[in-house]
């Protein structure tokens, strides 16, 4: 549907500069904007790089393992169903401190990898889980405590102060998390009613 919408919005707006004569706008700005988006990607590259060094020396040198310990209760009261001893444990973890770390793209191998981990041990292979619709609320809704790739996008687009953003991006993450929270535990309690 969203491909459809943005057809829709592109075919009317070639569409009017065609009638007002400003095609070649058009095709200079879609030729700009893949070069800028091609210099962004890039340019990332190295902040992604940085952070996900960083999450495999944290991953190697076990602290995945102290954050399960240190996060293991909330964890547990978060996905009750899941066994105290489950595998599915520690890619939770790393993809919920990529994203607070806001990397969005570092998180993902880890949320493939925990959604792998709860398939082994869903009851019924062709539902989802509760377990892994409260993983899917919690990675998409993430408190992003540092959004990295978002002060990269900033520093790259020449922000006075790329780090402002800090403050307000917790509040509104918090917000988002804490509504999935509540969302997916009433709707859990609903439904074992």
């Amino acid at each position: 549907m969203v491909n459809l919408i943005w057809l829709i919005m592109l075919a009317f707006g070639i569409l009017i500069s065609t009638v007002r004569g400003n095609v070649s706008q058009v095709t200079e700005s879609a030729l700009k904007a893949a070069e800028l988006g091609v210099e962004v990607a890039i340019e990332l590259i190295g902040v992604m790089s940085l952070w996900l060094g960083i999450m495999h020396i944290a991953e190697k040198a076990g602290l995945v393992q102290s954050l399960a310990k240190l996060f293991g209760p909330i964890i547990k009261k978060l996905f009750p169903s899941l066994k105290p001893d489950s595998k599915a444990f520690g890619p939770i973890i790393m993809n919920l401190c990529a994203n607070m770390l806001g990397l969005g793209n570092a998180a993902t191998p880890f949320g493939l990898k925990a959604m792998q981990e709860l398939q082994k041990e869903n009851p019924n292979p062709d539902v989802a889980s509760p377990a892994m619709i409260t993983f899917l609320a919690l990675n998409t809704s993430c408190i992003t405590i540092i959004p990295a790739t978002i002060i990269g996008v900033r520093m790259k687009a020449g922000s006075v102060n790329p780090t402002e953003i800090i403050g307000t991006t917790i509040f509104a993450t918090a917000c988002a998390m804490t509504t999935a929270v509540c969302a997916d535990y009433i709707f859990r309690k609903r439904d074992r009613l």
